[in-house]
């Protein structure tokens, strides 16, 4: 039983993030979702921060998983939308995972390699535009930022207070995107 929570609390955590949202989990919460003690779980994960941390971890490492099958094959344009399309796509099916990515990640957290491959799969996306360091760095601050921005208010219900559909303005947004990085102002 004990080898068995160790592994699902990852998944576990990350689901009950998913259904009751990644700021009400807590080590009580998941107790009951699991159907133990709360002091059972402490012999699994150290507290609240290490749950939250392990839930960052794999959702990152779920993400650029999936990202970079969508990407496998594609430049320009078509990679920027298979890219956009699956990070928006998996914020979606997995709102409280999606949060658990702004965690505040400590530099010695297995999740920085996680996260570190979101950039790597962001310039590979770059390179297909000749967009080269030091602007390189820019573009991909541009991008995550904006991505992020736009699913952020779109889960948040922001954009619905205007007629106009939010898929048509996903759609100018990549389209805007893609005709700054076609035409990146180079340093």
């Amino acid at each position: 039983m004990a080898h068995m929570v160790r592994r699902a609390v990852p998944c576990g955590v990350a689901d009950l993030a998913d259904e009751i949202g990644f700021e009400a989990v807590t080590v009580s919460a998941l107790a009951r979702h699991f159907g133990v003690k709360d002091a059972s779980l402490y012999s699994h994960v150290r507290n609240l921060q290490d749950l939250k941390l392990r839930v960052a971890t794999l959702a990152l490492t779920e993400l650029a998983d999936q990202a970079a099958a969508a990407l496998a094959g594609r430049a320009g344009e078509d990679a920027l939308i298979a890219f956009a399309t699956t990070y928006r796509a998996y914020a979606h099916e997995h709102s409280g995972r999606y949060a658990a990515m702004r965690t505040d990640i400590p530099r010695d957290s297995p999740a920085v390699n996680a996260a570190r491959r979101h950039s790597d799969l962001t310039r590979a996306i770059l390179r297909g535009y000749d967009v080269e360091e030091p602007d390189q760095t820019d573009a991909v601050r541009m991008l995550h930022p904006t991505l992020h921005g736009y699913v952020h208010l779109e889960l948040s219900g922001s954009f619905g207070h205007t007629p106009r559909p939010s898929e048509t303005s996903w759609q100018a947004t990549l389209t805007a995107l893609h005709a700054v990085l076609t035409d990146w102002p180079s340093a």
